[in-house]
């Protein structure tokens, strides 16, 4: 099960700032379960609300109406890819630093984390945190020192390497950061005269904000008094490397990402595995809600009905964070509950998104096979994912990828599969506009940014 990154939204000049950054990570709630925080600007200091959890559980009434004071908030989702799940590593992260009031929310993974805390850590620097996201605050501090806090955060963002998308709260300005291979999406709006910045357009639709633009890699905007300037940060990298995973799995079907219709994306992924591997079957399905776009290219490319023969129980926590193999085979089991009679005696093209371990897949078809399939068939929207991510996903090493270690004949064995087939790198890239524009590290092994002493890390 892969492990979503993080989402951030900041609105700036907005009397309901609270609330409005409230609905944004609501928005983004499928980037991190995991914590939420918001922090405000009430014209002496930042107010912060922080805790473990979804975000209608984290933030009550009065926090947004009383608490959260100002018109100017930023918000975090998170899921940790580094730094354990404890509230001290819930963002935004928050400190004080000679007068200055600052706060950070940052989505993405820094590859040199461990380079720059022992370099932070021989000069005295004390961390409390054991997130990447702390060096970089502690790197802007040290810059701060005669300068402004736009200079501090580029000579900080200077050093960083790997994928961020940064808000910063300093005093009262709102400063956005994108990391310079453009690994991580950061969109900005407008509603009313507020600007408004999140890591995907269906926080704007939410809040009915006009999404103006992406950001653009290492770009960095700077508002404050309800003026915006566009400065340069890091140069761009050569080689632009957009996470293609956002469109396989991450983004929300409703979101605009790398200019990318998310939705059609996934359908045009559907439409290609069709033509690459037809097979004949009597409907296509998915498992809710991996794949359901995909299936749906599939089913109208092939000619196949599509059947939604698996129903979703949304009241279910979700299936990795229970702590034996037993109990998440029965959390998968109570998650997806299929229609019997659409079963027994049937062809079935299950249509998925992406195979990681390949554990709950497995449940999941052997529950298929108890209830009399005929055939079971299994397209893959993405190829098969061979090596790890350093960038903010939880492929964390080959030693857990089942495609790393094994054949697709062999995965389609242990899976219990009449046939597998995986989408060709080639027809993947065919559904998206500027292929050279994506990282595709996790299924051929090219890092655009070196993952350096994590490189060993399997």
């Amino acid at each position: 099960m892969k492990k979503e990154e993080c989402g951030l939204f900041g609105i700036y000049g907005h009397p309901e700032a609270a609330r409005m950054t409230y609905f944004g990570l609501y928005a983004l709630q499928h980037r991190g379960q995991e914590s939420a925080g918001i922090v405000t600007w009430d014209g002496q200091g930042i107010r912060e609300q922080r805790g473990m959890g979804l975000v209608h559980d984290v933030f009550q009434e009065h926090h947004l109406s009383r608490q959260l004071k100002g018109d100017v908030a930023v918000g975090h989702v998170r899921y940790a890819t580094t730094g354990a799940s404890l509230l001290r590593n819930a963002q935004p992260f928050r400190v004080m630093y000679k007068g200055m009031h600052m706060a950070l929310a940052h989505n993405g993974n820094l590859v040199n984390t461990a380079e720059l805390r022992e370099e932070l850590e021989n000069q005295g620097t004390i961390f409390q945190t054991s997130m990447d996201s702390e060096v970089i605050m502690h790197l802007v501090a040290k810059h701060m020192n005669g300068g402004t806090p736009e200079e501090a955060v580029t000579k900080a963002c200077s050093r960083i390497k790997g994928a961020f998308a940064l808000l910063f709260l300093i005093n009262r300005k709102l400063i956005a950061v994108r990391d310079p291979w453009g690994i991580r999406p950061l969109a900005l709006g407008r509603v009313g005269d507020a600007y408004v910045l999140a890591s995907e357009t269906c926080a704007f639709d939410l809040i009915e904000a006009e999404h103006l633009r992406d950001l653009e890699p290492g770009e960095m905007l700077v508002i404050e008094d309800g003026r915006m300037t566009t400065l340069p940060c890091i140069e761009p990298a050569a080689r632009q490397s957009a996470c293609i995973f956002e469109l396989i799995y991450f983004a929300r079907p409703d979101s605009l990402v790398f200019g990318h219709d998310t939705y059609s994306t996934r359908k045009t992924m559907g439409q290609i595995l069709a033509r690459e591997s037809p097979v004949e079957a009597d409907f296509v399905m998915p498992f809710p809600d991996s794949g359901v776009y995909a299936a749906v290219g599939y089913s109208q490319q092939s000619g196949l009905p599509f059947e939604a023969c698996m129903i979703r129980n949304h009241y279910v926590g979700r299936t990795f964070i229970q702590p034996t193999q037993d109990m998440r085979d029965f959390s998968v089991r109570m998650k997806l509950n299929p229609v019997r009679s659409m079963i027994k005696g049937k062809r079935v093209i299950i249509v998925e998104d992406s195979i990681v371990r390949g554990t709950t897949i497995r449940t999941r078809v052997k529950q298929l096979r108890e209830l009399g399939a005929r055939e079971i068939h299994m397209r893959v929207s993405c190829p098969p994912i061979r090596y790890p991510c350093f960038y903010g996903i939880d492929f964390s090493s080959k030693g857990e990828l089942i495609a790393a270690n094994h054949s697709v004949a062999d995965i389609g064995r242990y899976l219990g599969l009449d046939s597998l087939h995986f989408i060709t790198l080639g027809g993947l890239l065919k559904a998206v506009r500027g292929p050279e524009n994506f990282c595709l590290a996790c299924f051929n092994g090219d890092y655009p940014v070196p993952p350096g002493s994590l490189a060993g890390k399997d």
